[in-house]
């Protein structure tokens, strides 16, 4: 058994079970009254919170029969986790900016500092019934962040949710799971195994007490956790109405990051990101470009080119002698002078260059492209050249 809680602890905690995450009018009474008084008012050992209805009172009454903050303590105790509330060490500032609807606490389960990891962390979210292809960039983007230093957060849903967790385990790296119902319930339950790898690698956390069970609601209501806890929320796959909109756009609404990755235009799980992207989110293909807006000075991502073609290599000079060359019969030295602004001399000598390269062909006084370049741009070997047969210059 732990220690003796402090009052606002003990409120704090059997708050967590008499009301619903994120109410908004539960935390102005806590602003108001503070948690013990809000308690009291709650459960009519106390002057009642201002505004409160009798079918809410009611419901807290009824409710207040199984309150034992205490024992819920002890319970996450025993699972070597802890109740964090605002005012502690390891609270999450961040969170704060959720004002009225910021947790009253949370239930932690996993041995690292919440606030250190929030601090550098990225939401990676998306459809539950999700593609292969959607699976497969979460799992990307959670093993990039991974190695980039990143911690990746998400819900532990199934599809794009447990990649994303998975991808940053693999990779060695830590992964924070924001769940809908207590800390101590495998939901979904075929997420089991993979909650106890998070906890033994990373953190669970939950606004609900020990056994506290998901709900629609509850759903909607985490994603304003994992969207004020992070950087930036990515988003990779979603309907139209999907969840992982409403946390993208809490997100841009506290003032974080949000991005999305692009899917096929055909596919109706790539039609609320796409949406999203037209909002104004950034389009974002890897981890890198996620670091890239959501780190500090110097977190760039890699420059981005096309493949580098022959003739990309080649010097200003001659570039411009073959362009010069006209298409089709070619043309002989003194048109493509002409056409290349130069003297003969410096055409000639070019030409043979480019002749040498495999860039045109010499037929007697007459050059012409060589035939057929490849796709890339490449010309293909040259063959034998008539010119070589005859000789001269």
């Amino acid at each position: 058994m732990t220690a003796p809680a402090s009052e606002d602890r003990l409120a704090r905690a059997a708050l967590t079970r008499l009301t619903e995450p994120g109410d908004e009018r539960v935390g102005r009474w806590v602003q108001e009254m503070g948690a013990m008084g809000v308690v009291r008012g709650l459960t009519g050992t106390g002057p009642a919170p201002r505004g409160a209805g009798r079918e809410r009172l009611a419901g807290c009454r009824q409710r207040a029969a199984a309150l034992d903050p205490q024992g819920d303590l002890d319970a996450v105790a025993g699972l070597g986790g802890r109740f964090v509330c605002p005012g502690d060490q390891e609270w999450p500032g961040q969170l704060d900016d959720l004002g009225d609807a910021r947790p009253l606490g949370l239930w932690v389960r996993g041995g690292a500092d919440l606030r250190l990891w929030a601090l550098r962390s990225v939401a990676v979210v998306g459809a539950r019934a999700c593609t292969d292809y959607g699976s497969h960039v979460a799992s990307l983007l959670g093993a990039g962040l991974a190695r980039l230093g990143w911690v990746v957060v998400s819900g532990a849903a199934y599809g794009v949710d447990g990649a994303a967790h998975r991808g940053a385990l693999a990779a060695g790296g830590v992964t924070v799971a924001v769940l809908a119902c207590g800390v101590d319930v495998p939901y979904p339950r075929g997420h089991a195994d993979l909650l106890d790898r998070i906890v033994e690698r990373g953190l669970v956390l939950a606004e609900l007490p020990p056994g506290g069970h998901p709900t629609r609601s509850r759903f909607v209501l985490r994603n304003r956790v994992i969207a004020a806890l992070t950087r930036g929320t990515v988003v990779v796959e979603a309907e139209y109405r999907s969840g992982s909109l409403v946390t993208a756009r809490r997100a841009r609404l506290l003032g974080r990051q949000t991005m999305g990755v692009p899917g096929p235009v055909t596919s109706g799980l790539s039609a609320g990101v796409h949406e999203l992207l037209r909002e104004d989110a950034a389009l974002v293909t890897d981890a890198d470009e996620i670091a890239e807006l959501v780190g500090g000075i110097g977190d760039l991502a890699p420059e981005r080119h096309g493949p580098v073609v022959a003739r990309d290599l080649l010097a200003p000079a001659v570039a411009m002698a073959l362009e010069a060359v006209p298409g089709g019969s070619g043309g002989d030295a003194d048109l493509i002078a002409r056409n290349a602004g130069l003297s003969r001399d410096q055409t000639l000598a070019r030409l043979y260059e480019l002749r040498s390269l495999g860039f045109v062909e010499r037929h007697g006084d007459h050059w012409k492209l060589a035939a057929p370049p490849s796709t890339s741009g490449t010309p293909k070997p040259p063959g034998r050249r008539p010119s070589a047969r005859r000789g001269g210059s």
